[in-house]
């Protein structure tokens, strides 16, 4: 296979590229970020997540909505003392989701680590 005049280090034998199995929901790096901390714990809460993440409330709140429509995450409301709270919970949908981008990661990692096969010089 060539691409653009040059061989191509692997061919459509191997399947689709690991790219095809990366979920634009999942890969985008704060929504990421949320997953990956939510996992680590049971459950993580929203100024922590701000702090962590390095983003703003408005911008965090956009993307939490995000994992929650598509079912990666719930949030619980409550207090912490008198002040309120919000907690994000990943749920069993949510670290499939993780656990699925993760594997895709892993796979494009060790396509670039492999080492490739050597090929003739051209004309040969």
């Amino acid at each position: 296979m060539t691409f653009g005049g040059s061989t191509a280090a692997r061919g459509d034998e191997e399947g689709p590229h690991p790219t095809q199995s990366l979920d634009d929901t999942v890969h985008q790096r704060v929504r990421l970020g949320i997953l990956t901390i939510a996992r680590e714990a049971d459950r993580v809460e929203f100024g922590f997540l701000k702090k962590q993440l390095a983003v703003t409330d408005g911008n965090l709140s956009r993307h939490l909505r995000v994992l929650e429509e598509s079912g990666s995450i719930t949030l619980e409301k409550g207090y912490a003392g008198r002040r309120p709270r919000t907690w994000i919970v990943l749920t069993g949908e949510g670290a499939q989701a993780l656990g699925a981008e993760l594997r895709a990661l892993r796979a494009l990692v060790m396509r670039l680590e492999t080492p490739r096969p050597t090929s003739p010089p051209h004309g040969e």
